[in-house]
């Protein structure tokens, strides 16, 4: 895949060990300059830097893909920076592991916000600019959950978020697809991520987190559940997501792809 003259906004990238930082990497590794954005902005420039170290342009940017103004801003960056954003990536995201029942209402609106209405936002504000140039590559991080209904990170509220990020994209796929943009999911299963410290550091509670670890008993009865025998690795999702943003996929839209070792089958 070769991403040169690409430009690639990747939000959520700023996790030491997160999904989003390996797909800014892998893009940049085959041709593409990277915005890094994120909550977090020190982990957002830590990136940016080793996109750098490829040989590709940079830059870091601090958002809050559940606030408009922030979002517009991010994209502000992007095109006074690059003049354009040719790939978007959605992959910011949290969770929380809890019962319908004990789920503040607070917690519920933040889970949406961030996983879907982030997807919303962040999609919209780069549009014109799409549109503007008839090209476009959008790929938005769905789960698991979204299919199965739940699973042990996220509760119904993730579920919910991420089912509707879904339907989200295959509405707007069919919306933008003259203007020669695609717009695909991918639905990961477990993936080794700190996705857990993340959703604390954005003001969920993260009910049930013990620590960053999970407990070797859980781990071991989550692998046993996975047919290929292991948890997933970021740069697995990291390819799929590359190949959508690429021009071999120009002809797929609409779509969600599982990644998930066999734990849900379609």
């Amino acid at each position: 895949m070769d991403f040169k003259g690409r430009v690639a906004l990747i939000t959520g990238a700023g996790s030491r060990q997160g999904i989003g930082r390996e797909i800014a990497l892998f893009l940049a590794k085959n041709g593409a300059d990277v915005v890094v954005a994120d909550y977090n902005l020190e982990g957002a420039k830590e990136v940016s830097e080793e996109v750098r170290s490829f040989g590709r342009k940079a830059i870091a940017v601090q958002v809050d893909v559940a606030n408009s103004a922030s979002v517009d801003g991010m994209v502000d960056s992007a095109l006074n920076e690059f003049g354009k954003v040719d790939i978007l990536v959605n992959s910011a995201g949290i969770t929380q592991p809890v019962k319908v029942i004990d789920t503040p209402e607070a917690d519920w609106d933040r889970i949406i916000a961030v996983n879907l209405k982030g997807t919303f936002l962040c999609s919209k504000a780069v549009l014109k600019s799409m549109m503007k140039q008839n090209y476009g590559r959008i790929v938005n991080l769905s789960s698991v959950s979204a299919k199965r209904g739940g699973g042990v990170y996220g509760g119904a509220h993730y579920s919910a978020a991420k089912a509707g990020v879904l339907g989200f994209a295959k509405a707007l796929a069919r919306e933008v697809a003259e203007y020669g943009i695609t717009v695909n999911s991918v639905c990961p299963g477990m993936i080794e991520t700190n996705i857990r410290k993340n959703s604390a550091a954005l003001g969920v509670d993260p009910i049930n987190f013990k620590n960053a670890e999970l407990p070797t008993e859980v781990e071991q009865a989550i692998i046993a559940s996975v047919p290929v025998g292991r948890l997933g690795y970021a740069i697995e999702v990291a390819e799929t997501v590359a190949f959508l943003a690429s021009d071999g996929a120009a002809y797929i839209t609409g779509e969600d792809i599982d990644i998930n070792g066999g734990s849900h089958m379609d």
